[in-house]
């Protein structure tokens, strides 16, 4: 058990991966903390609807978009973390956990865009 550490920092792929995803969450807690603008009055896109019709997005405050840095955080934590338990079962389960979170916090960082870009 005490080398399971070891393996796990010392492979290649999975540092990278780590770090793709580390990456990833720097990078889109920067593009919207520098996009939020808390003094803004009119509030933010947070939410679209298709089915509603005419009102189909919904505003809210500032804070519901910076709740994206905090999803990333927590997205970024808990792969990594699962990804860790799980490589002394399987080293090919471990590297599709940190690939799925990199797809998850990819999805992140297009859609809180997207919505930053609708204001």
């Amino acid at each position: 058990m005490s080398s399971t550490p070891q393996k796990f920092f010392h492979d290649r792929l999975v540092l990278l991966m780590v770090s793709i995803s580390t990456f990833l969450t720097l990078l889109g807690s920067i593009l919207i903390l520098l996009k939020v603008d808390s003094g803004r009055n009119e509030g933010y896109i947070i939410e679209y609807r298709q089915n509603l019709g005419i009102s189909a997005f919904k505003t809210g405050e500032a804070t519901g978009v910076v709740a994206f840095v905090l999803f990333m955080l927590v997205v970024l934590v808990m792969h990594t973390s699962l990804s860790y338990k799980v490589y002394k079962l399987h080293r090919q389960l471990s590297v599709t956990v940190l690939g799925l979170g990199i797809v998850l916090l990819t999805l992140a960082i297009i859609i809180s865009n997207a919505l930053l870009v609708l204001r």
